[in-house]
């Protein structure tokens, strides 16, 4: 460019528009990463080491809520330059089925879901999970973790919860001993909850306890070895509580359960918008 601007006597100007070229293009000068990108870097490590299942998209929301305004596009090059990308699991491919609408909450305590998850501590003492949310917040009530529990211990639960938080309308479980004996099917009657059972052989139906015990599962059992019940339930239970008050959720605008709590606190608070006109 400057041999055409220098040896025929052109403005930069008219050299740019003879060889097609933009005159932002001839003036851009790379710019080496500031402090700014350095920062973001450690930031972003720091994050990934104590969050090791959190992908791109939910460090990118931490890194925002800690007010560091950087754009996704910036994050996913870092991401990717460091090497943080989770590895993929090879899922066998199923055959698709009929997608089916799950009942839709429409409140808080509208919906609850429950469901076990297991695990094993390192002296081979099997470790049972009762896991319960609130379908329309996500927020999850209790894990109740023993080496054994039963319809009677599932009903005590429930009633602690309920003395806190008030008990929901609708309870989604499956057709596990613990939930079809008798014990929970008086406490319900008694309580005028309904009990929703799905089908036999569909967890589809109860997604969203299953969607919350794949994130259990993933981000603390199947990164944390326990030494006891004891070290079972503190691990779990912080766990839980960062999940309730950390963790942004993608379904609820990226906010935490508790944040998504108050929010609705605060909208109904205010009460209905009327027009003038």
């Amino acid at each position: 460019m400057n041999f055409i601007t220098g040896g025929f006597g052109l403005s930069k100007t008219k050299a740019c528009r003879l060889v097609n070229l933009a005159k932002s293009v001839f003036w851009y000068r790379h710019k080496p990463e500031g402090g700014s990108d350095i920062a973001v870097r450690e930031r972003l490590k720091d994050l990934a080491a104590k969050r090791p299942r959190f992908g791109c998209p939910r460090l990118h929301v931490l890194l925002r809520r800690e007010g560091l305004k950087i754009n996704h596009k910036k994050t996913e090059r870092i991401y990717g330059e460091e090497k943080l990308s989770l590895r993929r699991k090879n899922r066998r491919k199923r055959v698709a089925g009929l997608r089916l609408e799950l009942p839709k909450p429409l409140k808080p305590n509208h919906i609850w879901s429950m469901d076990f998850v297991s695990d094993t501590a390192l002296n081979s003492r099997k470790i049972k999970a009762l896991t319960i949310i609130d379908a329309y917040s996500r927020k999850c009530h209790r894990i109740e973790v023993d080496t054994s529990i039963n319809g009677t211990r599932v009903c005590r639960t429930l009633d602690e919860i309920g003395e806190r938080e008030g008990l929901p309308e609708v309870i989604m479980i499956d057709n596990g001993p613990e939930f079809a004996g008798r014990a929970l099917d008086e406490w319900a009657y008694r309580k005028g909850i309904r009990l929703h059972f799905i089908r036999p052989g569909k967890p589809v139906e109860n997604a969203y306890i299953e969607s919350f015990n794949g994130r259990l599962r993933d981000e603390c059992l199947n990164e944390h070895w326990f030494i006891s019940l004891n070290h079972a339930r503190k691990v779990i239970e912080d766990w839980r509580t960062d999940y309730n008050e950390a963790r942004p959720h993608s379904s609820l605008g990226n906010l935490t359960p508790e944040e998504f709590i108050q929010k609705e606190v605060e909208m109904a608070a205010c009460g209905p918008v009327y027009s003038n006109s």
